[in-house]
């Protein structure tokens, strides 16, 4: 049964662009989305510095165009992962605020407080941000909270997840549970239609944010949530959009004035400001314009664009959510005609270009307006908090299961990924699977663990290792039992257990060390379709190495009879020894050869071996005849 926490726990959607925090209420049945000091119910995640203070939320961004060097925003985008990751080099051009390398290649925010530099990491920027929804929820609760429920996106690694447990813990909340985005707003949709849910009901979760984008699709039956299949880009959102009309507008700029604002921090944190007002008006009016006084070196800036020339700029990103949307059907191996509601999640969501295309994949089944996108995720989080902590007052009995967004295996001769337990599997789960040693008299065997969806181990991501002692014997004598268990909270724990020996020996994986980058993790899935020829290739290749040494094997042990090479001629002795050797030395140059040369020269050595076996035969056939004479 799962450990249930005292005093009351909050529900946080730590967004890209904004943030929002909720909190269950058992009397009245219901999450209640708390409003900030502004009024509003969503927050800016922006922290800012200045020389007497740091700001955080609206106040920060409201001063992000006359300080833009020292108003951090997008920590999302840079937690957990590496400076070195292409997706940070490639943000750092956009961002007015300096990053650099710091420790273990981990990216630092350089800005200047109260006239001094500082670093910051973004575990310590987005502990900030989950610092003022802290404070957002006690002001309204009239008490401490400790307890909290983050979301992060479905695609993030487990790197990330620590990440933004790290930053929980700076800003002082236990996380009690870290959730996918999607999940949570499938919660909060099926609260609201659990009456319309007796029979089982197919629900698909669109959920793109301002620097994210997530798909779900869930089952939802009487008080279950099982979620079939989960994809996604960590990497994709309204930010994208308000990039691609900056950019226009930079050019447009450059052609009327021959001057480049590019290189100017300020005037290009008005500009985006702008366009984000612009991109909010295409979503009701087919016109939005672009009123900016002096913007750069005094020059005031008009314009106008369209919602087609918006769609015009960004449809190759809004084509691109719509080829994940197929992929996480497939996945979930549920027909798109089969799925009942498709509920729309994140402030990008209201973008109509992105929704007539969801509805054109669909073949125009209606969407479902019925819950805020903005803060749906908030909502299902404070479902989740309320269900881990002892509220008295709740009537609240759902189960809910969540999959894991890669497959995770061991690896094997010649390379290859043996999966233990599959992408999108559901979790918790345990999975165990035997695997024998290749060689003779070993003495240990390896245990590999590595995640991804390459068919070749060592292009995956490698989490842990270890070896298991076991008793010397011939291959393929000895059993091992690998087990491999993900529980509630995403930790891996992998053991190995060989029963004649009683030898058993685990791994945990808990930390980032080695973990992946998002670039990594979202290449995995990528590479794994543009490589596929590749990979099958390269699996063809390994079994026909195997299926050589296999044999070769077994004419090793029919050779070290004596009552057999007795029986050989010495001719034909010279020749199964010398293409013994041979091969042998054709798989020690395996990285060198072509499939075809070890499928080739392994039917060339079958000929030479059952060649010398039949004249045994007939030798002994010769022999009963002479007898019998």
């Amino acid at each position: 049964m799962a450990k249930k926490y005292k005093g009351p726990a909050i529900g946080i959607d730590l967004g890209t662009t904004y943030s929002c925090v909720a909190v269950w209420h058992g009397q009245n049945n219901r999450a209640e989305i708390i409003h900030n000091d502004q009024g509003n119910r969503t927050t800016p995640s922006f922290v800012a510095f200045t020389d007497s203070q740091r700001l955080i939320g609206d106040a920060a961004k409201n001063q992000a165009a006359s300080n833009p060097a020292n108003t951090i925003f997008d920590a999302k985008r840079l937690i957990g992962r590496k400076y070195s990751d292409p997706v940070i080099q490639n943000d750092i051009q956009l961002w007015p605020f300096k990053v650099v390398a710091g420790k273990d290649d981990k990216p630092e925010i350089t800005v200047k407080y109260k006239g001094k530099e500082k670093c910051f990491c973004a575990e310590e920027i987005s502990s900030m941000v989950l610092t003022k929804m802290r404070e957002i929820a006690e002001k309204f609760l009239g008490s401490t909270v400790e307890n909290a429920v983050v979301t992060v996106p479905a695609y993030f690694n487990d790197s990330q997840r620590k990440a933004t447990k790290d930053a929980g813990a700076i800003a002082g909340l236990n996380v009690i549970r870290i959730i996918n985005e999607p999940t949570a707003a499938a919660l909060a949709y099926g609260l609201q239609k659990r009456a319309n849910c007796v029979e089982e009901r197919n629900i698909f979760i669109f959920d793109l944010g301002g620097g994210t984008f997530d798909v779900s699709v869930l089952t939802i039956k009487n008080n279950l949530f099982d979620v079939k299949a989960t994809a996604g880009d960590t990497h994709l959102g309204g930010e994208d959009f308000d990039n691609r009309m900056v950019d226009h507008f930079v050019k447009e700029f450059k052609k009327k004035h021959n001057k480049d604002l590019s290189g100017n921090p300020r005037a290009l944190r008005r500009l985006r400001s702008a366009c984000e007002r612009a991109k909010r008006t295409l979503s009701f009016d087919t016109e939005a314009t672009i009123d900016i006084d002096a913007l750069f070196e005094g020059i005031d800036f008009q314009s106008a664009i369209t919602r087609a020339k918006f769609e015009q700029l960004n449809l190759d990103l809004f084509e691109k959510c719509i080829k994940t949307v197929e992929s996480c059907l497939i996945d979930s191996q549920i027909n798109k005609i089969s799925v009942d509601d498709i509920v729309l999640v994140g402030g990008s969501s209201r973008i109509p270009k992105i929704q007539q295309l969801l509805q054109d994949f669909f073949m125009w089944k209606e969407l479902c307006f019925s819950i805020n996108p903005d803060e749906a995720v908030a909502y299902g989080a404070a479902v989740q908090a309320s269900l881990l902590c002892e509220d008295k007052g709740s009537s609240l009995n759902l189960v809910l299961r969540d999959v894991t967004p890669l497959s995770l295996g061991k690896s094997i001769r010649g390379d290859a990924m043996s999966v233990v337990i599959p992408r999108n599997t559901s979790v918790p789960v345990k999975r165990t699977k035997v695997f024998v040693t290749t060689k003779d008299d070993k003495s240990f065997m390896s245990v590999k663990v590595y995640e991804g969806e390459r068919l070749k181990a060592s292009e995956n991501n490698l989490l842990g290792k270890f070896n298991l002692s076991i008793p010397p014997a011939p291959r393929g004598d000895i059993p091992v039992k690998v087990c491999f268990c993900i529980d509630v909270d995403g930790i891996l724990n992998v053991s190995a257990n060989e029963e004649t020996s009683g030898n058993e020996k685990d791994i945990s994986i808990t930390s980032e060390k080695g973990r992946l980058s998002t670039a990594e993790i979202e290449r995995m899935i990528q590479e794994a379709e543009n490589f596929k020829v590749e990979d099958m290739k390269f699996m063809k290749k390994v079994k026909a190495v195997n299926d050589l040494d296999d044999y070769l094997y077994n004419m090793r042990k029919v050779m070290k009879d004596d009552s057999v090479t007795s029986m050989l001629k010495p001719i034909d002795k010279m020749k199964i020894n010398s293409a013994m050797m041979k091969g042998k030395q054709l798989i020690d140059s395996k990285q060198d050869q072509e499939t075809f040369t070890f499928v080739d020269f392994q039917k060339e050595l079958e000929n030479i071996f059952e060649s010398a076996m039949k004249k045994i035969n007939r030798g002994y056939s010769d022999e009963e005849s002479d007898s019998d004479s």
